[in-house]
């Protein structure tokens, strides 16, 4: 990976913090993309530390806010002409709807459209690599996901788990019809299903979710196994080419049907564009 730039969102713990740092060993150019910058900072040098690979550099941003993902675009953009490998990993798990400051409600602003805002600001970087990869972290609690597409700010029923239940169904989605429309590039995109891992994330909802992590946080993996598929399908040569599928333990899996439909992915898509304002020419 030397030579190589990623980035990384949610970069400074759990899943994020150890595929930067393996990365890092490799020796990449990792940017960490974070929302607090005194523990990203503290992350930062950690890498360093246990990489001793000083390219390691940071960008501050709330991924919930779409003004703050096209300013971290245009740094982004101008700094680092090729991008090699984005990771899109950061993630929300809310206990109560709330709604980020653009109206949209936070875990499907957080966890999809920034994901599809972001991946579309940077892509004329990620064609300019002579092979880039996207790798997307989704969840297989997208198995029990659904599209709530007359309701998608889950204004009359919300859950903590059904809401980041179609924020992940739709990572997939989203994964596999950017890989329809990357056709004929030279840019990869794939999602992927880290497992249940031990970390902090999801600790502090409250009901079933909070009973369920503290009940069984011991048959849970470790940060460093849940971390091992983005890595693979980051810098693996055994990944190369692979693209629009879904992965888990290194492995092709099937996610649900509506992942695969034209109709539905279309659907998203424009949905997305909606959302987000992405105007021609911004998007893949």
């Amino acid at each position: 990976m030397k030579n190589k730039t990623v980035v990384i969102t949610g970069a400074n713990s759990g899943i994020g913090y150890v595929t930067a740092l393996e990365i890092a060993k490799l020796g990449a150019e990792v940017v960490m993309v974070c929302r607090n910058k005194d523990k990203a900072e503290a992350a930062r040098q950690e890498i360093i530390k246990k990489s001793s690979n000083t390219a390691i550099l940071l960008k501050i941003a709330d991924l919930s806010s779409q003004k703050q993902i096209r300013l971290l675009a245009e740094e982004i953009k101008k700094e680092y002409p090729i991008i090699d490998v984005l990771i899109n990993n950061a993630g929300v798990l809310v206990p109560e709807r709330r709604e980020s400051e653009d109206g949209i409600e936070l875990t499907w602003a957080t966890n999809h459209l920034a994901y599809f805002l972001l991946t579309n600001l940077l892509l004329d970087n990620l064609k300019a690599a002579p092979a880039a990869r996207i790798v997307n972290v989704a969840s297989e609690v997208q198995q029990i996901g659904n599209i709530y597409w007359d309701d998608i700010g889950l204004t009359k029923s919300y859950t903590p788990l059904k809401a980041y239940a179609q924020s992940k169904l739709a990572n997939i989605m989203f994964s596999n019809e950017l890989a329809k429309r990357l056709e004929g590039t030279k840019v990869t995109t794939n999602a992927l299903h880290p497992g249940a891992v031990a970390t902090n994330f999801g600790s502090d909802g409250k009901g079933l979710i909070a009973w369920l992590f503290k009940t069984f946080r011991w048959s849970l993996l470790s940060a460093e196994k849940g971390a091992e598929t983005s890595i693979w399908l980051a810098t693996s040569p055994q990944a190369e080419g692979l693209t629009g599928q879904y992965f888990t333990k290194k492995k092709a899996i099937k996610a649900k049907t509506i992942a695969y439909s034209k109709e539905a992915l279309k659907r998203l898509w424009e949905l997305s564009e909606q959302m987000t304002n992405l105007v021609q020419g911004e998007a893949a």
